[in-house]
């Protein structure tokens, strides 16, 4: 017995294909969003790429523009059908493709929701990537004349002054490495040469930030250099003066913005989901609305539509009998070549 059966007239055929019609093709809107999410994503991780440790997180962007492609053609595809429902002449066809159309969309939307799953998931391996990209960026800032690396102070300075935040986890990342290079110390100044030589690792370590960590909306100059040392300021005690730079650290800001951005994309993806599968339903209620036509030749006679023809366990059955008929002929294909081979 077919499940959540409709009786149709002309009238609601009409309106049914027409609602549907504008419903395709606000899913291709939907498509164009998400294609454009992706670009934005991939650009906004590319403008970064330096500081991040891996590349895996283009997956999400790249799967976002892809989707959204497909988008754009399946319901392009869908739309043209819905038009031509009521013309029997340019239906037919499009009737034989219909049944692979449907499946084609099952397809999508599993898609759809891997897509979903991946953009909760990967916010825990964008975390692991930018904690370590971000220890190595501060760690090679100083490295101006490095190939590859010649870029990372003015990447890093830019994010840090965009994102109002210094170092990895605070400022105080910036006190464990040298971030300034040796050509522009003076080694001929004892202060600098006894900095260096108290150093086991021969490295020029101060209580300094750069200047990119300093808050532009601070009343006081920006004290960036000898932040721990109260007595270098006047009137000054780090302890409990609140510091005139960003406190808060890279990883966290970067994170907070990525991770948002990957939700809202996440959830545009569960609203398309939820789109798609209410096209998918009205096109089955539209095709068997006019399989179902007492008289294809008169328009005004009724119809019957409906979601599954049979049952939901029979038609389950059935789709499992349909794959191991299938896997079974490919079998014997395959035997019938190999006799033929000996």
């Amino acid at each position: 017995m077919p499940i959540m059966q409709l009786k149709f007239n002309l009238q609601k055929r009409v309106k049914l294909a027409q609602g549907l019609w504008m419903l395709y093709w606000l899913s291709v809107v939907m498509g164009i969003s998400i294609f454009s999410l992706g670009i934005f994503f991939k650009i906004e991780l590319r403008k970064r790429s330096e500081m991040m440790d891996n590349d895996e997180s283009h997956l999400v962007p790249n799967l976002l523009i892809l989707v959204g492609l497909l988008a754009c053609g399946v319901n392009g595809f869908g739309g043209k059908v819905c038009h031509d429902s009521l013309d029997p002449m340019k239906f037919s066809k499009w009737k034989p493709m219909l049944k692979m159309y449907l499946l084609l969309c099952c397809g999508f939307n599993v898609l759809l929701l891997l897509l979903v799953l991946l953009c909760f998931l990967m916010q825990f391996a964008m975390y692991l990537t930018l904690a370590e990209g971000l220890k190595n960026s501060i760690k090679f800032y100083k490295d101006t004349d490095t190939p590859g690396r010649c870029f990372m102070k003015r990447t890093l300075d830019l994010t840090q002054i965009e994102f109002r935040c210094c170092g990895n986890n605070n400022f105080r990342d910036w006190f464990e490495v040298q971030w300034i290079s040796n050509r522009y110390l003076d080694m001929s100044n004892d202060e600098v040469k006894d900095r260096v030589l108290s150093n086991v690792e021969q490295k020029y370590l101060m209580d300094s930030v750069p200047f990119s960590c300093c808050n532009p909306g601070s009343p006081r100059p920006c004290i960036q250099h000898h932040l721990t040392n109260n007595s270098a300021h006047y009137d000054y005690d780090h302890r409990t003066e609140e510091l005139n730079i960003w406190v808060r650290g890279c990883r966290e800001a970067l994170f907070s913005y990525y991770s948002s951005m990957m939700n809202s994309i996440g959830a545009l993806v569960i609203f398309t989901i939820i789109l798609e599968s209410v096209d998918m339903a009205g096109l089955k209620y539209l095709i068997t609305a006019l399989d179902t036509m007492a008289d294809p030749e008169n328009p005004e006679c009724e119809s019957e539509g409906w979601l599954l023809e049979k049952g939901v366990k029979e038609t389950f059955d059935e789709l499992l009998t349909k794959i191991k008929t299938l896997g079974q002929a490919n079998q014997v294909e395959e035997g019938g070549e190999a006799e033929a081979a000996t």
